[in-house]
């Protein structure tokens, strides 16, 4: 046997590295990213069948560019994500990859990502995604040690995908799009909002200012809360009116959004972190449920 000392370098390990890489890209966000675009592109009225070799590229392609914007971030707020229990394990943090590691990868990831939907799309939803990797990694990233109007800014490319798999669908920037658009862009408020309560300790330790108010946790936070769960209902409703899917899926995201305005009230009422908490498992069912009911009832 032989004898090993504590400044041996670990031995390499593919499993390791590639658990790394998934950690990098945060593989699971990515995933519900990228579902978000490969439905819309789905509910485009000039995609009429399955084209599983088209959506199988879409989803290649979506997850270099969502991978991309996930790892420069990660390597952008390299010690800030050292000082957070939530984070301090990950790869860059923790020292297991450098940063320079991390932005080379960003950098293949999103030009290979954005150069598959320009090549196999159309440039119009290639602009899309470079733009959205821009406005994530490089202005919502950096902003969110200034001002909580990050989450605004952030909003933005986190509900580009729906609008990109669209375009990439439909070739055009139709009423429909901007819909799913909305729905996406108005649900990330509650979404993200009841996250940062449930994290708050964290996050200010880390000096992110991401709530609404600069007080922390406060009724005006869960009030914003209500308010953005009520603007949702409206918007629900735009994809039957603009003939992208029928009234049962009207119906359904209907419910599904008064159950997101009675989560917030419930939040409004009961100030806590169960409360909050009860608001970020909703919405993380929400989306799905939405996009997959508009899906089935394809007019």
């Amino acid at each position: 046997m032989v004898a090993t000392d504590a400044s041996t370098p670990a031995p390499f390990s593919l499993s390791a590295r590639l658990k790394d890489y998934m950690q990098l890209t945060k593989f699971t966000l990515s995933l519900t990213v990228v579902f978000s675009c490969v439905v819309c592109y789905l509910l485009a009225p000039k995609v009429v069948e399955y084209n599983w070799w088209m959506i199988l590229l879409l989803f290649i392609a979506g997850m270099l560019i969502t991978g991309s914007a996930n790892a420069i971030n990660q390597a952008v707020e390299k010690d800030t994500d050292a000082v957070m229990k939530r984070t301090a394990k990950r790869p860059v943090a923790s020292g297991r990859m450098s940063q320079q590691e991390a932005y080379i990868f960003a950098l293949i990831a999103g030009a290979l990502g954005v150069l598959m939907m320009w090549y196999f799309f159309n440039f119009s939803s290639a602009l899309l995604s470079a733009s959205s990797l821009f406005l994530y990694a490089y202005i919502y990233t950096p902003l969110k040690k200034i001002n909580s109007i990050a989450v605004l800014i952030g909003a933005f490319p986190g509900a580009l995908p729906c609008l990109i798999g669209w375009v990439a669908g439909n070739d055009d920037f139709s009423a429909g799009g901007w819909a799913l658009f909305g729905i996406q862009f108005l649900w990330q408020f509650p979404h993200f909002w009841a996250i940062a309560w449930v994290a708050h300790t964290d996050y200010s330790k880390a000096g992110f200012k991401l709530l609404p108010s600069d007080k922390g946790p406060t009724r005006f936070t869960a009030m914003q809360t209500v308010m953005y769960a009520v603007l949702m209902i409206p918007v629900g409703i735009l994809p039957y009116y603009f003939g992208i899917a029928g009234k049962t899926s009207m119906w359904i995201v209907l419910v599904c959004n008064l159950f997101m305005v009675v989560q917030c009230l419930r939040l409004y009422k009961g100030m806590d972190v169960k409360s909050a908490r009860r608001v970020m498992f909703s919405s993380y069912i929400y989306l799905p449920v939405v996009l997959l009911a508009l899906l089935a009832n394809k007019l």
